[in-house]
C-alpha cells in the first residue's frame, strides 16, 4: 500500500531526519494541502514575501503559489480562480461552458504542478523518500513530469522525467532548463498513445533502490489532491459565475481521462451538486468507449488502461474526442487569420478571442467534450458545465505549425478558418458518446484489471476494494494525516521563524 502513497505514519524516522535537517538548510517551508485549497489560509507574512519572488524560478515561496487562485500575472491571489466562460458565438450550445485556468499556476503553467507536489510530499513528510539518496522519477505524457522536475528541484530532490519522444518541442526545451543533467530526461519510444512503453521503462529504473517512481495513474496523493484543491477551486468558480441566480445547476464536470487525478474534482462536485462526471478520450484510441486501441495526439491525456485513481463506478459518462477536432481548433484559436474569423464572421468578442489562447490541446479536448455533453442531455441556459484548461497553447506552438503544413497545405486562410469552425465547432455531435449504465461501469472497472493486477503486481484484494465509493469517500481521512505531518515537519525544521512566523 505504501507504494500507492496511502501512509499516514512516519515509516523511517531517521530519512525524516534527515529530509528535515537538509529542508532547513535550503529554506524550505512546506504549504500544507489545506492552505492549497484555501490561500487566504496562508500566512500574511509569506503572502507579502511572495510579491517579490519571480513565480518561474525555483524559489522555495513558490510552493505556496500551487494552488488556482493566482492572478494573471502569477503574483498575486484572486478571490476566485481565473476561468472563461465560453460564450454561444464559440460552443453553439445554450449550456454554460467555463474553464478554469490552469496556467496561472507557477513554474510550469500548468496545473499538474498540484499534483506533483501531492505525490512527493506525503512521501517527505512520511519518511518514505529521502531527497539526499534517491531520486524522484516522474512517468508522464504531458504536464506531470515537468511539474516533477521543479517541486523536485524546490525540494532538493534529483527529479528525472520520462516521457515519449514525440511530445511537443515546447516540453523538452522546458526541461532541459530545469533538470540537473541532462540524462534526466528519458524519451521513450512513441506518442502521447505509448502509455505501456513509459511502464516498460520505470519499471527498469525501479530495479534500482535509489529511483522512486512517481507513477501519476495509481498516486492516490495524485487523486486526493484534485479531489480536494480542484474540486474546491471549481465549485468556487460555479459559485461565483451564478451568484443571484438561484435556478442554475452545475449539470456535469469534465475531464479528459488522463491520469484521472484531475477527475477527481467531479466526486467532489458530484457528492455537492449533483454534477455529471464524464471523462473524455480520444476517438482514435477509444479504451473505455470500446477496449479499443490507436494513436492519437491530445498530447497529455494517456490512453491504452484505465488508471488506478479512476473511480469508475462513480463516472457518468464518456465522451470521445477526435485529435482531428483539437489539432485544428488550436490553429484556430491561435492564429491571426483565426482569430480574426472568429471576431469578424461569427462575431465573437475580441476580448474573449483573445483569451482562448489559453487552452492547450487537452483543454481543447475537455471544451469539445463539454460541447457534446451539452448536446446529448440538452442542456439550457440554466445549466453550467465545468471543466479545466490544464495548460495554454505556449506548449504548443511547434504542434500548431506542425498542423499548419499538415492539413492546410501550409496556408491557413480565412477558407480554412470556415471549414474547420464547421468540422470541429459547429459540427460537433453526439456521436462517441456513452451515457454508462451500471454494466458500462463495470466493464470499465474490469478493464484496469489487465493492467494493474497483471502487469503490475497489485493484489486483487486491493483491485476490487475500489470499487465502492466509500473507499474513495475514506480516502479524504489522509488529508488532515498528511497536513498534521507537515505542520510537525515545519516545526521541526524552524524555517517558518525565520519567515517571520
Amino acid at each position: 500500500m505504501a507504494r500507492l502513497g496511502l501512509e499516514r505514519n512516519v515509516i523511517d524516522k531517521d530519512v525524516l531526519d534527515r529530509t528535515i535537517a537538509r529542508l532547513r538548510q535550503d529554506g524550505v517551508l512546506l504549504p500544507t494541502l489545506r492552505q492549497l485549497e484555501d490561500p487566504t489560509t496562508i500566512p500574511a507574512a509569506i503572502r507579502a514575501k511572495l510579491a517579490d519572488v519571480d513565480p518561474d524560478t525555483a524559489h522555495p515561496l513558490n510552493l505556496f503559489r500551487v494552488h488556482w487562485f493566482n492572478t494573471a500575472d502569477r503574483r498575486g491571489v484572486a478571490d476566485v480562480p481565473d476561468y472563461v466562460e465560453l460564450p454561444r458565438e464559440i460552443t453553439g450550445v445554450d449550456a454554460r461552458i467555463v474553464l478554469a485556468l490552469g496556467n496561472h499556476f507557477p513554474m510550469i503553467r500548468a496545473h499538474k504542478v498540484l499534483a506533483a507536489y501531492g505525490c512527493l510530499v506525503p512521501r517527505l513528510v512520511t519518511g518514505q523518500f529521502d531527497p539526499g539518496r534517491h531520486k524522484a522519477v516522474w512517468p508522464s505524457t504531458g504536464n506531470y513530469c515537468r511539474g516533477g522536475v521543479a517541486i523536485s528541484r524546490i525540494l532538493d530532490c534529483r527529479g528525472v522525467a520520462v516521457l515519449p519522444e514525440n511530445m511537443s518541442r515546447e516540453r523538452f526545451d522546458w526541461l532541459d532548463k530545469w533538470v540537473s543533467d541532462p540524462s534526466d530526461v528519458i524519451r521513450t519510444p512513441g506518442s502521447e498513445s505509448n502509455v505501456k512503453e513509459i511502464y516498460d521503462c520505470c519499471a527498469a529504473l525501479d530495479r534500482v533502490p535509489e529511483n522512486i517512481i512517481f507513477n501519476q495513474f495509481c498516486e492516490f496523493g495524485n487523486y486526493l489532491v484534485h479531489r480536494v484543491c480542484t474540486g474546491a477551486a471549481l465549485e468556487k468558480v460555479f459559485e461565483h459565475m451564478t451568484r443571484g441566480e438561484p435556478g442554475a445547476r452545475l449539470a456535469a464536470f469534465v475531464s479528459a481521462s488522463g491520469s484521472s487525478g484531475t477527475l477527481a474534482a467531479g466526486d467532489h462536485l458530484k457528492a455537492r451538486h449533483g454534477a455529471k462526471i464524464v471523462v473524455a478520450e480520444a476517438t482514435e484510441c477509444p479504451t473505455l468507449l470500446e477496449n479499443g486501441f490507436g494513436e492519437h495526439n491530445i498530447q497529455g491525456i494517456g490512453d491504452k488502461h484505465v488508471p488506478y485513481i479512476h473511480n469508475v463506478m462513480n463516472t457518468d459518462v464518456v465522451a470521445g474526442v477526435s485529435d482531428t477536432d483539437t489539432d485544428r481548433l488550436v490553429v484556430l484559436f491561435n492564429t491571426e487569420t483565426g482569430r480574426n474569423y472568429l471576431v469578424e464572421r461569427r462575431g465573437a468578442d475580441p476580448a474573449l478571442v483573445a483569451r482562448l489562447a489559453s487552452l492547450g490541446l487537452s483543454s481543447l479536448c475537455n471544451m469539445v467534450a463539454a460541447i457534446k455533453t451539452a448536446k446529448y442531455f440538452d442542456l439550457g441556459r440554466d445549466d453550467v458545465i465545468v471543466t479545466v484548461a490544464t495548460d495554454g497553447a505556449d506548449m504548443y506552438g511547434s504542434e500548431v505549425d506542425k498542423v499548419v503544413r499538415r492539413d492546410f497545405g501550409n496556408r491557413f486562410d480565412m477558407v480554412a478558418a470556415g471549414e474547420t469552425w464547421g468540422r470541429s465547432l459547429a459540427g460537433i455531435g453526439t456521436d462517441h458518446f456513452l451515457d454508462m449504465t451500471y454494466v458500462d461501469k463495470k466493464r470499465v472497472f474490469n478493464l484496469g484489471y489487465f493492467t494493474w493486477v497483471e502487469q503490475q503486481g497489485v493484489s486483487v484484494e486491493e483491485f476490487t476494494a475500489r470499487r465502492t465509493q466509500s473507499f474513495w469517500d475514506g480516502l479524504a481521512d489522509l488529508v488532515p494525516a498528511w497536513d498534521a505531518l507537515i505542520g510537525e515537519f515545519n516545526a521541526k525544521s524552524g524555517v517558518g521563524r525565520g519567515l517571520g512566523l
